[in-house]
């Protein structure tokens, strides 16, 4: 017969097994993948670490062919707002869910990754083109200069001309 006893080696729990419940027991450590393989084909391994974004989390969340679509859709469409219900639509997930198991797949939430990932488009515009800097805002989905400007400095730590200033500075001119 099985009770409930102070004095148990299993923390008063009742139980046949003497385990603890899931929630007393040590946390399951996840296998994590390097962003490095993502990174390079990219041309963002020479940034270094990026410690904005945590690694990717190998198990539970979506299925990587998911989440490459989902990502596909996000480079496709970041000129314009991208809801968490289209996002959500292209894996024929809820958004609810859509947003958990994204999260639990690639480490951040998808607000955060489309905005990353907007960042990183203008960043290359920014040091790849002589395009103002509302048009650059414009051209990857934010609706003014103003919060363009605002989500870059809080980004990449400068405004977009310093990052263009600087980035137009550190690169040798090229040659004809």
């Amino acid at each position: 017969m099985t009770s409930i006893c102070s004095s148990g080696g299993n923390g008063g729990w009742a139980s046949n097994s003497g385990k603890q419940p899931r929630a007393l027991q040590e946390p399951r450590k996840r296998d994590t993948v390097n962003n490095s393989a993502i990174d390079a084909p990219m041309g963002w391994a020479d940034r270094g670490p990026d410690t904005r974004l945590p690694p990717v989390v190998v198990g539970g969340g979506l299925a990587e062919s998911k989440v490459r679509r989902v990502t596909a859709f996000i480079e496709n469409n970041l000129h314009r707002e991208l809801r968490l219900e289209e996002l959500a639509a292209v894996t024929h997930i809820s958004p609810y869910h859509f947003a958990r198991l994204f999260k639990r797949a690639t480490g951040v939430s998808p607000h955060r990754f489309v905005v990353r990932r907007r960042i990183d488009a203008a960043t290359a515009l920014l040091t790849g083109s002589t395009s103002s800097i509302r048009s650059i805002a414009r051209a990857v989905g934010f609706r003014t200069a103003s919060h363009f400007a605002t989500t870059v400095r809080r980004v990449t730590g400068m405004t977009p001309s310093a990052y263009r200033a600087r980035r137009a500075a550190a690169e040798p001119p090229a040659r004809p």
